[in-house]
């Protein structure tokens, strides 16, 4: 079943006509009838009657003609869409993140995406780092930056890392000393964020190795949720550094420093499945984070770099991954 057959088909019956259908498709009388004669071989029906002046559907026409007309029209959204991402002017990026990335972070980015590229459509999927590495691997998503994970088949390149501090309310006697001991940490309520999330393995990690045992008193699935309980007094946190950006700025909340100099970061990074070629849209936002967080991203390397397609309006799509 080829697509000119198809063309031929759906042609024939709105014409009504072999003749006028060659005339609209530019091919010879006898070029269009074999064409239609051979989908009718194949499909084992006939689909026109022919008559002397021209041709009606048969049922079994009238029954396939919905769905040549469905076949043809995603043919040709999938062209439209190939025509539109050849040059990153337009197109979608479907790109997925980790929930405080996707929260604190990924909206600058897409700031900045959206000056230079601004005719491509973004869908995110949000999830857990372990989540996005596996959206990336089996190709759901185009792009995915999350803690830096590998994978053989897929391309981490690392962008920054982000600093995991202790926080208290204004109130608390570790911001008015100005400093806290990882000890004096162990004695206190503290509210940590989802256990599964890579910020908690980190710092359960930093307290065994401290060697301390710390007094989790609630662990929430947000870390919205854990700064306002913090704010109010309720007890202490390791939160990322850009999550508290603007609690900081209104005084509701200090960053503490520790005195045994412990530091605890997160690498955080960008993953693309490993291809031959990538698309202008991957292309085009893979060297929007480069000149963000100046970082040599290798996949840049000898690649033609899209240029902005000028003015449009990209709407942002985010969908929530079930059950993280």
């Amino acid at each position: 079943m080829e697509l000119a057959q198809l063309e031929a088909f759906l042609v024939a019956a709105e014409r009504g006509s072999f003749r006028r259908a060659a005339e609209v498709l530019l091919i010879s009388q006898p070029s269009l009838s074999a064409r239609v004669h051979a989908l009718e071989q194949e499909l084992g029906v006939s689909l026109f009657h022919r008559m002397g002046r021209g041709v009606r559907l048969t049922e079994m026409g009238k029954a396939f003609r919905p769905y040549t007309e469905r076949a043809i029209e995603a043919l040709r959204q999938g062209q439209d869409v190939i025509d539109n991402t050849r040059d990153a002017s337009g197109g979608v990026l479907q790109i997925a993140s980790a929930r405080a990335i996707g929260t604190y972070t990924l909206p600058s980015i897409l700031e900045r995406f959206r000056q230079q590229y601004p005719g491509i459509k973004v869908h995110i999927r949000i999830g857990r780092s372990s989540n996005v590495l596996q959206m990336v691997a089996e190709e759901e998503v185009q792009l995915g930056l999350s803690r830096t994970l590998t994978h053989p088949d897929v391309v981490t390149t690392h962008l920054y890392d982000e600093d995991i501090c202790l926080a208290t309310s204004p109130h608390h006697p570790f911001a008015i000393r100005d400093e806290a001991s990882i000890y004096e940490v162990a004695r206190e309520p503290l509210i940590l964020y989802d256990r599964e999330s890579s910020y908690f393995v980190l710092i359960d990690q930093v307290c065994r190795e401290a060697g301390i045992l710390p007094r989790v008193e609630m662990t929430l699935d947000s870390i919205e949720a854990t700064k306002h309980l913090v704010e109010l007094g309720m007890g202490i946190s390791f939160l990322p550094r850009s999550s508290v950006r603007h609690e900081l700025e209104r005084g509701s909340l200090c960053l503490i420093p520790l005195k045994e100099g412990h530091l605890v970061s997160l690498p955080t990074a960008v993953m693309v499945s490993r291809a031959q070629h990538y698309s202008p849209t991957v292309l085009a936002f893979l060297h929007v984070l480069q000149g963000m967080y100046g970082v040599d991203i290798p996949l840049l390397e000898g690649k033609e770099i899209p240029g902005n397609p000028g003015p449009a309006f990209s709407p942002v799509e985010v969908v929530a991954e079930e059950g993280v």
